[in-house]
């Protein structure tokens, strides 16, 4: 056999021959030698399984789970929403070690160790490199940034939702409450749902005040956005081999880059339209709203100042998707609640009436709802993505799971025992929800203005099951009847307790958090993830292994 032909031979087999053991180092050694670590420090959890890790029984629980009736009074969601996470966490303790394909994930439930996490100051939790999938959905946004990026782009997310531009926002909410009111005419006492009527209005709401344009402009983009939600969330266990998805593209894969071109387009269209105005001399600015100071500092000079193309879309493409989803589970299930128990909704009514009589909300008012900031921040402790402690009967007690409002009455801090890790649905830390002030508020409007005018009560129809996407979301949506609320009914209520009117001392402002935090995941160097329970949903950047594990982690923060 000539030289030649022998190297013809040898060479394929020396690279299949490296191939072979630089797979089987990622994917058995290098697992199998992090459990046994993790083991030896206390550290326990399902088993390594190889290739797929746990995901398999991910899969299976999650769909065992699903086929389960759940209580409508009795919100027990954990085990329905999350059951592999209940299962473990009580198998295994607090603190334990999963396994998402070939990555490691430390989940820990810990307060203090969760508040140790979320509230470190020294940049020890940096965000890890986002998923292929993740990164088209959200791109460069806040999620995704770190460093000088994300002080740029938290600075104007700051700057255009809270103070004197949050408040100037208030009238278009208005606006469009009444708009969705108005729909509403002539179906009083008809099945409607009001999750999809919700889904409308905070389109409607986050493209007024965010992007000076309406739902139907920006119609396209939230259909594109939530279709490529569902593919991000459908492939969060789905195990891939980097080489062979190298070459093979999934139909999910071919969709997603489909959609992302299609959101980035009708973008750029909506950008282009104000550089138009500002070419033309129709207008002297870019505008004051959000995708203005986007579009300025776009434009900007100071090369430090400025935002890349990449960066722009991928904050328009955050704040579209997160402006609209977040407050409309909120005020989805805020309403379901309501109409269950309808001891609370007359409660909140009746502030409602205390506070605005008649008339449409204002700021002043709003901050001082206590009763309907009682309920949504029980509304949260329910739905909101950190079940498991928010569900912990150790930290809220053997009635942690019916619905009680009372527990929140002299606020949060008595409610979780100065526990601040007990209760956060908007984060926390330096990066909490930027709109979380923008989702409270918007969410106290639409709710007053609907007690003002009706009254509400859960149709027969309506099925309980609520299912873990972006945020929770009802499956089967929220069926509901509305009753108009007759004259009497309301001039009863305004006479009754118009004596409170004008006694704002015995009304004590109080301040909610919400928290986009729908994902908060973390790596400790050496492929493990710490996982801040939370939603575990990215598989996230592989980092060298050789890095001492107790020492060095990173983070994945959800809305900056």
């Amino acid at each position: 056999m000539s030289v030649l032909m022998k190297l013809v031979i040898l060479v394929p087999c020396c690279f299949f021959l490296v191939g072979l053991i630089k797979f089987l180092y990622d994917y058995l050694w290098t697992p199998l030698r992090i459990q046994h670590v993790m083991n030896s420090q206390g550290i326990k959890g399902p088993p390594y399984r190889f290739i797929h890790g746990n995901n398999d029984q991910v899969t299976r629980m999650k769909k065992e789970a699903s086929t389960k009736p759940m209580s409508l009074t009795r919100h027990e969601i954990f085990p329905t929403v999350q059951p592999h996470i209940y299962s473990w966490l009580n198998t295994y303790g607090k603190n334990y070690l999963s396994w998402n394909g070939v990555q490691a994930e430390l989940v820990i439930s810990e307060p203090e160790l969760v508040k140790e996490v979320l509230k470190n100051s020294e940049k020890a939790f940096p965000k890890p490199k986002p998923t292929l999938l993740g990164s088209k959905l959200l791109g460069k946004g806040l999620v995704m940034v770190e460093a000088e990026n994300w002080v740029k782009q938290r600075k104007l997310a700051n700057f255009a939702f809270h103070g004197e531009s949050l408040k100037n926002m208030i009238p278009a909410v208005v606006a469009s409450v009444e708009t969705m009111l108005k729909r509403w005419k002539g179906q009083e006492g008809k099945e409607m749902d009001v999750y999809q009527e919700f889904r409308l209005l905070t389109a409607e709401v986050i493209s007024r005040t965010a992007f000076g344009s309406s739902y139907l402009e920006g119609e396209k983009i939230f259909t594109m956005l939530n279709k490529l939600s569902t593919i991000v969330i459908r492939n969060i266990f789905t195990t891939r081999i980097p080489f062979i998805s190298k070459l093979w593209k999934t139909a999910d894969l071919v969709e997603s880059e489909e959609l992302h071109k299609g959101i980035q387009d009708c973008v750029m269209e909506i950008i282009k339209k104000r550089e138009d105005k500002v070419a033309s001399g129709e207008a002297d600015g870019f505008g004051n709203d959000f995708l203005g100071l986007l579009v300025d500092a776009y434009h900007d000079l100071d090369e430090k100042k400025r935002l890349s193309l990449e960066d722009l879309v991928g904050e328009c493409k955050t704040f579209y998707l997160a402006g609209q989803e977040t407050v409309n589970s909120l005020l989805g299930w805020t309403v379901l609640l309501l109409s269950i128990h309808e001891d609370w909704q007359e409660k909140a009514r009746r502030e409602v009436f205390e506070m605005f009589g008649n008339q449409n909300p204002h700021p002043e008012g709003i901050a001082r709802l206590k009763t309907m900031t009682m309920i949504m921040n029980e509304t949260l402790k329910i739905v909101a993505l950190n079940i498991a402690l928010h569900n912990d009967p150790q930290l809220w007690g053997d009635d942690v799971h019916l619905f009680k409002p009372e527990r929140f009455a002299e606020g949060i801090a008595k409610a979780t025992n100065h526990n601040a890790a007990a209760f956060f649905p908007f984060g926390l830390g330096a990066r909490s929800c930027v709109g979380m002030t923008f989702a409270t508020t918007e969410a106290k409007i639409a709710l007053s203005m609907i007690l003002q005018r009706y009254t509400m009560t859960l149709s027969p129809a309506y099925v309980h099951k609520p299912v873990l996407l972006i945020g929770l979301k009802p499956q089967h949506g929220i069926q509901d009847h509305l009753h108009r609320l007759q004259q009497g009914a309301i001039q009863n209520h305004h006479q009754r307790d118009l004596h409170q009117l004008h006694n704002p001392a015995s009304k004590k402002v109080e301040c909610v958090a919400f928290s986009e935090v729908d994902v908060l995941k973390f790596l400790l160097v050496g492929q493990l993830h710490l996982v801040v329970q939370g939603l575990p949903h990215w598989p996230l950047h592989v980092f060298p292994h050789d890095h001492p594990l107790q020492h060095c982690f990173q983070c994945h923060d959800w809305i900056g």
